[in-house]
């Protein structure tokens, strides 16, 4: 890997392109080498992955919503498929309706280092630009690989939150690059498009903080949605904000660190493999990332602690992000509200603690339903859990060594009696560092299992042998990627919606 500094340069002095942050990922990501065959094979786990979680949501609020809008923009020939209907849509309006419908479970892959990241969100747009321009599914994957590498070489180096910007600002950029790669773009090309993109998806972690709403499923698609169309304009000749990372009035400055700012990104060399998809995971539960190795906890513990109504407290000793995005430390006062939205207790560590170890189980609807989280037991045990900042969690965290990193935490339960239990957990179970690492069987379990009632068991199947064949696929077959529903049923749920302009 190269390392390359990225700091903050006054426009006197005229950086040259081939020495900005946008030009060097364009240069990775239009690179000719192809990607091995476990990057590849990684590439499908998460294609299956996307379509499992879009599938299930198919019936929520904001997934119909994103589709309505889709819907309204039909394409002539060939378009892009939207999930849950038979309407080939612009490509932008398709990575738009299916990103928001892959998001909004918060059920599917995760990387986690310097910031955030949810790096399947790359796919939707990948898709839908590979559908609409006869790409094949060699096309695709070399697409997908190329994005997951900018992705998490930007999540390693450059840290959004502490500055309260929301980690869509690196996916856009890493989707840019993914269709770059996808369609053989020119690296200049492709520099441009980064940088459009990098300027117009920057936003504030309020859409992560408070009352969560809907936008945090739609945010990801926005972002993939504007790196469409920021290729589409550099397609064409068009420029972008430069250098949009270093310029004295840019990223950097005014956002992150400052004038001051100095960050390293590593990038492969040239000729190197990008495998930076191996690094990511996925996750077996539905709910923020942290959440996964403490819902395994939870379940665990359930066996040691005996009726949580002997519990007196439970305090989670964990890392910063845990304490301050989702857990107690975070100040919010809706992560203990038991009317408060799924967005909102999917994001609260202190509810899944207390649902997980009351129902040893966790299901992506039921343990989120109304009715669950007002129930007097768990929400007289969730106001007696919290967290707090543990240094050597938060050390753990920030391990630069993958096998070591660790997302989990140790949670001490006093119980009536004035005893105490303790246990941790360092990683989910599903991790590749965990009990039971994911592999493609759980993947297509995970598949089956979201999809059920929703999918026939003979669609699924024939799902499953359309992604498994992705690398020899043609173009037509991306067609196959979209398992059939009951698109009647989708229909008459869409229907009952308010309209909007479109």
């Amino acid at each position: 890997m190269i390392e390359h500094h990225v700091r903050v340069r006054p426009s006197a002095d005229r950086l040259s392109r081939e020495d900005q942050l946008a030009w060097k990922l364009a240069a990775v990501a239009t690179a000719t080498e192809e990607p091995d065959a476990r990057c590849t094979a990684m590439a499908v786990n998460r294609v299956i992955d996307n379509a499992s979680v879009a599938v299930a949501s198919l019936l929520r609020r904001p997934v119909a919503a994103a589709r309505a809008q889709a819907t309204a923009h039909p394409a002539a020939e060939p378009g892009a498929c939207v999930f849950g209907t038979r309407t080939r849509v612009s490509p932008e309006w398709a990575a738009w309706a299916n990103g928001t419908a892959v998001r909004e479970l918060d059920f599917h892959d995760t990387y986690l280092a310097a910031d955030y990241s949810h790096p399947g969100d790359n796919i939707p747009p990948l898709l839908a630009v590979a559908q609409h321009t006869g790409r094949t599914g060699a096309d695709l994957l070399r697409g997908i690989v190329a994005a997951y590498e900018i992705q998490v070489a930007l999540v390693k180096g450059i840290c959004l939150h502490e500055h309260r910007i929301d980690h869509v600002a690196h996916l856009g950029a890493a989707t840019a690059c993914g269709l770059g790669a996808l369609l053989r773009l020119p690296t200049e090309t492709v520099y441009q498009a980064v940088q459009q993109a990098v300027h117009t998806t920057t936003a504030t972690r309020q859409s992560r903080k408070g009352e969560i709403s809907s936008w945090k499923a739609y945010a990801p698609a926005f972002a993939g949605k504007a790196a469409i169309e920021a290729v589409d304009r550099a397609m064409r000749g068009e420029t972008s904000p430069s250098p949009v990372y270093e310029g004295e009035d840019g990223f950097l400055a005014w956002l992150l660190d400052g004038p001051d700012a100095d960050y390293t990104v590593q990038l492969p060399e040239p000729g190197e493999s990008r495998r930076a998809i191996l690094d990511t995971y996925t996750k077996e539960h539905s709910a923020e990332y942290q959440a996964q190795a403490v819902i395994d906890l939870a379940r665990r513990l359930r066996e040691k602690t005996g009726p949580p109504a002997t519990v007196r407290s439970i305090v989670l000793h964990t890392s910063h992000h845990t304490h301050h995005v989702i857990g107690s430390g975070s100040g919010d006062p809706q992560k203990y509200d038991p009317d408060a939205g799924r967005e909102t207790l999917d994001h609260s560590v202190p509810y899944i603690f207390a649902v997980a170890l009351q129902d040893g189980t966790w299901h992506h609807e039921r343990s989120y339903a109304p009715e669950r989280a007002r129930r007097p037991e768990t929400v007289a045990l969730w106001r007696r859990i919290t967290t707090v900042e543990d240094p050597e969690w938060t050390r753990r965290y920030h391990d630069p060594d993958p096998a070591r990193r660790a997302f989990g935490g140790r949670a001490v339960v006093t119980l009536a009696d004035g005893s105490v239990i303790e246990d941790e957990l360092a990683v989910a179970d599903a991790h590749p560092a965990g009990a039971r690492p994911f592999d493609r069987a759980a993947y297509a379990g995970k598949f089956r299992t979201l999809t059920d009632g929703i999918v026939t068991p003979a669609e699924q199947d024939r799902f499953l042998t359309a992604a498994e064949q992705l690398a020899d696929s043609a173009a037509t077959a991306l067609d196959g990627l979209f398992p059939a529903v009951d698109t009647r049923t989708v229909a008459a749920y869409d229907a009952r919606l308010p309209k909007g302009l479109f």
